[in-house]
Formats: C-alpha cells, sequence, structure tokens
C-alpha cells in the first residue's frame, strides 16, 4: 500500500481511532527516531513557556473531547 493510501484511509478513521493509530505509531519509533521526540520535547516546551507568558491560551479539555470525540 502506497503513502497517499494509507493517508486517505487514516483520514477517514473515527476521531478515537486517529488517536489509536497515533499512539501505536509513536510506541513505534526506534531509538534512532529519539531526535523527533527531542524536537517534540522541545516545541512543547516552547508552547507551555509562550502560555506561561499569556501569548497563547490554553484550551478546556471538554472542547477538545467535543470537537475529536465525533460528536
Amino acid at each position: 500500500m502506497i503513502a497517499r493510501e494509507l493517508e486517505e484511509k487514516a483520514l477517514g478513521l473515527k476521531p478515537t481511532e486517529k488517536i489509536h493509530l497515533i499512539d501505536l505509531l509513536l510506541d513505534s519509533l526506534t531509538e534512532a527516531d529519539q531526535s523527533v521526540l527531542a524536537d517534540w520535547v522541545e516545541e512543547s516546551e516552547k508552547r507551555y513557556a509562550a502560555y506561561q507568558r499569556g501569548e497563547i491560551a490554553a484550551i478546556p479539555l471538554a472542547t477538545l473531547k467535543k470537537k475529536y470525540s465525533g460528536t
């Protein structure tokens, strides 16, 4: 299966199925992919610092659940 077909199928999943797929893919990362994880850590730290400075706002969990639950 080519990447485009995978993308189309993944985009057609229910939100909860997408989250499960993301979790599986992240778990499948190898030691060689640690730089990617390090980049995500760095990005999350930058976003948290921006939040603490009041530059970005938090989104309530209930809002995210509603958005991604498919309801």
